[in-house]
């Protein structure tokens, strides 16, 4: 049964409000925007979120890192340091679905918006805690970043050349996955919210998600093997899996099963190899890793990539060129899905990247990130406030709203 594309997306009506900055909590609620729902997003006054600020690049003033998590959003100027903002807060957490944050603990306790405070006020509420390590534990007011995360996790530990220093994975790699986890335990909770008009509290931390990441190389160990160390990639639990060089490039073959083992050594013309018993299953050639990559390097700089790449699809045997991001922006494959999503009113200057799900039932919601405070007077509004009050709001510095310059400039 083909589904029919709507205009509006499956959390359609969900009142989101995101309080988080950087990058891991905007990813989570930009995905949920994504999905359809109505996400406010409050900021600081004069400031907002921190990753406005992150860079080069900008353009027109506009950091590329922040726009790239913040589509489809409203954002909201409250100073929570006040009173009158601070209740400002409450009444939209009071008219609320779901509520993510990632500060620290304490300060949520002072401010009377911990998760235990917000449910007795909305016990429908789904309060989304994001972190460096949780909410529990000897270092849960610890701040949390990427880095950090992936040093402790021990992913850096494996990553990185033979004999190097270990390296981070160079892109916000916890901060990403994070944000998915946190819209999936969200929508979890969204289920059961819609079905009982229960509320949830959800504890996500960037070192739990690095955990989850490593969890394979952990159960490993466990298990016995050696403490692995950085490999420049060559020490996957698989044989053969990882770059060659081929005449004029890197590329990468991936070799997951024992047929598929015998299909490449027969178009690398390696028969000794494929017929070697030693060699025919992955423990075996795990064992004889050195010898194996010894041999097929030799063979695969006898030939371009482009003609290893046909001859091992042709025998079904995974490969791919190890691609720089000026070809990726160009990959045929990432232009037909619209992979990229060019932000609204910014001349293809700026581009985001689509999130990594796809509905059949709806078309892709890509609207221009906020500028800080450009929905505060229609939010409030909304929350019922009039327009004495708001101005009132304004005058006492509780609240903000986007000068002349960024109003005009999101109204065009």
């Amino acid at each position: 049964m083909t589904a029919t594309v709507q205009s509006e997306g499956p959390l359609h009506g969900l009142r989101v409000v995101d309080l988080t900055t950087s990058y891991a909590g905007p990813t989570a609620a930009m995905y949920l925007a994504d999905l359809g729902a109505s996400v406010v997003k409050v900021e600081r006054p004069g400031h907002g979120d921190d990753a406005r600020s992150w860079g080069p690049p900008f353009v027109d003033g506009t950091s590329a890192w922040f726009a790239s998590a913040n589509r489809n959003k409203q954002s909201v100027a409250l100073d929570l340091r006040s009173d009158s903002g601070r209740q400002v807060l409450l009444r939209l957490l009071d008219n609320a679905d779901v509520f993510l944050q990632n500060m620290n603990p304490a300060k949520l306790v002072r401010m009377g918006i911990d998760g235990e405070t917000l449910l007795r006020r909305n016990p429908r509420l789904i309060y989304c805690a994001l972190s460096g390590f949780g909410l529990t534990g000897p270092d849960s007011a610890l701040p949390g970043y990427d880095l950090a995360a992936q040093a402790r996790s021990g992913l850096m530990s494996v990553t990185g050349e033979a004999g190097r220093s270990p390296q981070r994975v160079s892109t916000a790699l916890s901060d990403v996955v994070t944000g998915m986890c946190a819209a999936m335990a969200i929508n979890a909770a969204v289920v059961r919210q819609v079905r009982t008009g229960c509320g949830e509290i959800i504890d996500v931390s960037l070192l739990d998600t690095d955990l989850a990441m490593m969890a394979p190389r952990i159960a490993a160990f466990h298990a016995g093997e050696p403490e692995p160390a950085p490999s420049g990639g060559t020490d996957s639990v698989l044989a053969v899996y990882q770059a060659f060089e081929a005449a004029d490039r890197s590329i990468v073959i991936a070799i997951g099963n024992d047929a598929m083992w015998q299909r490449f050594c027969a178009v690398a013309e390696l028969p000794d190899l494929a017929s070697d018993p030693a060699l025919a299953d992955n423990a075996g050639r795990r064992r004889h890793r050195t010898r194996i990559i010894e041999r097929v390097a030799a063979r695969m700089v006898t030939r371009s990539a482009d003609e290893w790449l046909r001859i091992l699809g042709e025998v079904d045997v995974p490969a791919s060129p190890v691609q720089t991001l000026s070809e990726v922006v160009k990959d045929p494959q990432v232009v037909a899905r619209n992979s990229l999503l060019p932000v609204p009113d910014s001349d293809g200057e700026l581009v985001t990247v689509h999130s990594p799900f796809r509905l059949a039932s709806m078309g892709t919601r890509n609207e221009r990130f906020p500028d800080l405070g450009a929905d505060t007077r229609g939010v409030l509004a909304d929350l019922g406030y009039t327009t004495e009050e708001i101005d009132a709001l304004l005058a006492a510095g509780a609240v903000a709203e986007a000068g002349p310059a960024e109003r005009a400039e999101a109204l065009t």
